[in-house]
């Protein structure tokens, strides 16, 4: 009898119960048979390891990774390095997070840039009508909310705007003046008042004063008749009647009524509003339904200057304050900004025409020649339209104004410069631009941003500098003008006083200003003659008037810091205007310009070339 059965290697397995072998025979017959087996068919590696003993398992030179075999040698050193790795990158992990960290601190901002904050606050204490809640003067309130209304002449919400200087009254051809150097400056500075965290700021300031040049004629019309010229009266030669200038009053106690001055024929004052609202768009060109507003409005006050001549200030008040000599630089000055709001040519053609450079004096000198003022915008015209030329030359037929115009330019730089003496300057470095008449500063700082800016505009255009006749200077010169009369006004001056009320440790302390000057005491009301003990009175002010540049030293650098002297020390619009503009071309570690955002409305000059021809096939 007999039983099969399987071999588990894969050969029959024949067991005999019958077999009369021996122990041994049996033996030797098996490892016949699993010699047999193995020599037959393959084992695979499993089967292999279990014939293997301990020492053969040992001495395995590879590794099954199932998809690869590898060294064991190889396989040992990978992990084993992995393993380090992770290890070194865990404990620079732990080292880093536990030991403390040094931050550098960023570097106190530069005196033009902490002047910069101050003087732009001086405008929110100049504002009138309804105050917003983060006008940030704590000592100013809503004031002269009837301005317009209550004149039954004129009868329209003339409601806002800024009061010109230390009274309240609102004289528009230097606002507008103001308003478009501010303007001017953002345009080419947005990315210095932004690094300031003051660019949001500047804008809003602008816009208070175009909103309100908008109420003054009707903005929505395409041809007007009539312009509001000023809001209020200063006129205190007729007798003791009360207005802005006998009544020393906070604005937010004025009960008398302000008349409004309306002009038929103001062509200065029409083209200076015009150049504000035009430079105004640019500023504000992403928001497309304000900057067409402005445009609009400058495109009607200008037909306006150009149809209805004359000087805004002939035969009125306006002509003690601030008397318009002639309205030709406003002309060229004005139809340079609608150029550069609308890119329509018909305006750079009237800026260039040469009669009209001649009738704004551009051809003659006299003792005012290249100075920029709320009265004569000639050397600002001409900077800017240098910058035209610099940069998009358009050729004939404007060229050869252009070319004047440019080196006209160069000629008024070298004459801010020491080394030709054209203007005098105090024992303490004081440029006279004014020639020792009062209230310097305003021209200073005017003549300090033209030079700056055009460093600037040289720089941008990769030219290292200009020529004074044989002489050539660097744009470094015009850099180091403007900030010696800066760092002049800051405080390094023979009386080591800053004329920036707020900076520095040593500045006026009675500004010429009413509001300022007199205490905000709640459901305190004076009237017209009760502020005049704070006029009179030898103390400081009540209140410090922040960023506010008075009128400035003589020209012995003497200053007397007393309240009714106004040559010294009352604060003006215009003259702040000129103060911001020329603090934030200087501000920061770089200097640059945006050489773009003014061409921003300007169609390509020259046609667009057609393109290639198409590449040719046999």
């Amino acid at each position: 009898m007999s039983m099969y059965g399987r071999d588990p290697w894969g050969g029959p397995l024949e067991i005999h119960t019958t077999d009369s072998a021996t122990d041994d025979d049996r033996s030797r017959n098996l490892q016949d048979l699993d010699r047999a087996a193995l020599s037959s068919r393959p084992l695979d590696e499993t089967q292999q390891s279990w014939l293997l003993g301990p020492g053969e398992q040992k001495k395995k030179k590879y590794v099954d990774l199932g998809c690869i075999i590898v060294s064991r040698k190889v396989f040992v050193w990978t992990v084993g390095t992995i393993l380090v790795c992770g290890f070194l990158a865990g404990l620079i992990t732990l080292i880093v997070k536990t030991v403390p960290r040094h931050h550098h601190a960023r570097p106190p901002p530069d005196n033009y840039t902490q002047a910069l904050h101050k003087a732009l606050m001086f405008f929110n204490a100049q504002r009138s009508g309804p105050l917003p809640k983060h006008n940030n003067v704590s000592w100013r309130g809503n004031s002269c909310m009837k301005d317009g209304l209550s004149d039954p002449a004129v009868h329209r919400n003339l409601v806002g705007g800024y009061y010109d200087a230390g009274d309240a009254i609102k004289f528009n051809f230097p606002a507008s003046f103001a308003m478009t150097m501010l303007s001017w400056s953002v345009i080419e500075y947005s990315h210095k008042y932004e690094a300031a965290g003051e660019l949001n700021h500047i804008k809003e300031i602008i816009k208070w004063g175009t909103d309100y040049f908008l109420k003054t004629f009707n903005s929505s019309a395409d041809t007007i008749d009539k312009l509001v010229a000023q809001v209020g009266v200063g006129d205190t030669t007729k007798g003791p009647t009360p207005n802005d200038h006998y009544c020393w009053q906070r604005p937010e106690d004025i009960q008398f009524v302000r008349p409004v001055y309306e002009c038929h024929s103001c062509s200065d004052l029409a083209a200076e509003m015009a150049a504000a609202l035009a430079s105004a768009s640019i500023v504000f060109k992403d928001s497309k339904t304000y900057s067409q507003k402005l445009v609009h409005g400058a495109t009607t006050l200008w037909k306006f200057a150009r149809d209805q001549r004359g000087r805004y200030s002939q035969g009125n008040e306006a002509e003690i304050f601030y008397n318009s000599t002639s309205y030709w630089d406003e002309f060229v000055w004005g139809a340079a900004w609608m150029y550069y709001a609308t890119g329509n040519s018909s305006y750079l053609q009237l800026a260039t025409h040469p009669k009209m450079a001649k009738h704004a004096g551009a051809f003659w000198g006299g003792p005012d020649y290249g100075v920029l003022s709320w009265d004569n915008k000639l050397a600002g015209v001409q900077v800017l339209l240098s910058r035209l030329r610099l940069y998009l030359s358009p050729g004939y037929p404007y060229e050869e104004i252009l070319r004047t115009f440019h080196n006209q330019t160069n000629i008024v730089m070298c004459s801010f410069l020491s080394d030709f003496r054209s203007f005098n300057r105090t024992r303490g470095g004081l440029i006279q631009l004014n020639h020792g008449r009062p209230q310097p500063l305003q021209y200073v700082v005017n003549a300090a941003f033209l030079a700056s800016v055009y460093a600037d505009y040289l720089d941008a255009a990769d030219t290292p500098g200009w020529y004074c006749g044989p002489n050539f200077f660097s744009t470094d010169y015009l850099r180091s003008f403007a900030k010696t009369q800066l760092d002049y006004i800051l405080g390094k001056n023979p009386r080591h006083m800053s004329y920036v009320v707020g900076f520095g440790h040593k500045f006026p302390k009675q500004v010429h200003h009413r509001g300022a000057s007199i205490p905000n005491k709640k459901g305190v009301h004076l009237n017209c003659k009760g502020g005049w003990k704070w006029r009179d009175i030898k103390k400081d002010n009540p209140h410090v008037i922040v960023g506010a540049m008075v009128a400035g030293p003589d020209r012995h650098d003497g200053f007397r810091d007393i309240r009714t002297n106004y040559n010294y020390t009352e604060p003006t619009l215009a003259g702040n205007a000129g103060l911001v503009a020329a603090l934030v071309s200087l501000s920061g570690e770089k200097p640059g310009i945006d050489k773009n955002t003014i061409f921003s409305a300007i169609p390509p000059m020259f046609p667009t070339p057609p393109p290639p021809p198409a590449p040719w096939k046999p």
